[in-house]
């Protein structure tokens, strides 16, 4: 049965393990990496979406990529910049797929990279309604085949 609402979809992450969720939140960021494009955030998407990782890559992907997401928010400035505001919230969806081990670590690495492509769109004059939940339920529906 596909996934048609967040309730469903939340579900479906609590019922995944650890790995599964990084490996799933990893191909949720995947999909708005190029509102980064940040080599600290691809480096933790490549580490997030392997099965196997040892705690001493986690640590050092986690690191760098928490230091991508301080830098990206000072980048953001004073008058918002949408799209400098949308690379921030990628590095904040990496930081949740490579960060410590956690019930939600995959929805939250889902809703940052929703208010990534909410400020895409927003920069782009496009308004603040986008798909991109429909395509999270569509990827997480792949994964779980």
């Amino acid at each position: 049965m596909a996934i048609a609402n967040d309730k469903d979809f939340k579900a479906k992450l609590a019922d995944l393990s650890v790995s599964q969720q990084r490996q799933v939140a990893a191909r949720f960021v995947q999909r708005v990496f190029g509102l980064s494009n940040d080599v600290r955030v691809k480096a933790a998407l490549e580490v997030a979406a392997r099965p196997e990782i040892s705690d001493a890559e986690l640590t050092v992907v986690s690191a760098a990529t928490n230091t991508a997401r301080v830098e990206s928010f000072t980048q953001c400035g004073k008058e918002t910049d949408w799209g400098a505001q949308a690379g921030h919230f990628v590095a904040k969806a990496a930081v949740a797929c490579v960060g410590p081990a956690s019930a939600t670590l995959a929805w939250d690495a889902a809703m940052q990279a929703r208010m990534a492509k909410t400020c895409e769109t927003v920069a782009t004059g496009e308004g603040t309604e986008n798909r991109e939940a429909e395509e999270q339920y569509r990827i997480l529906d792949d994964f779980l085949k």
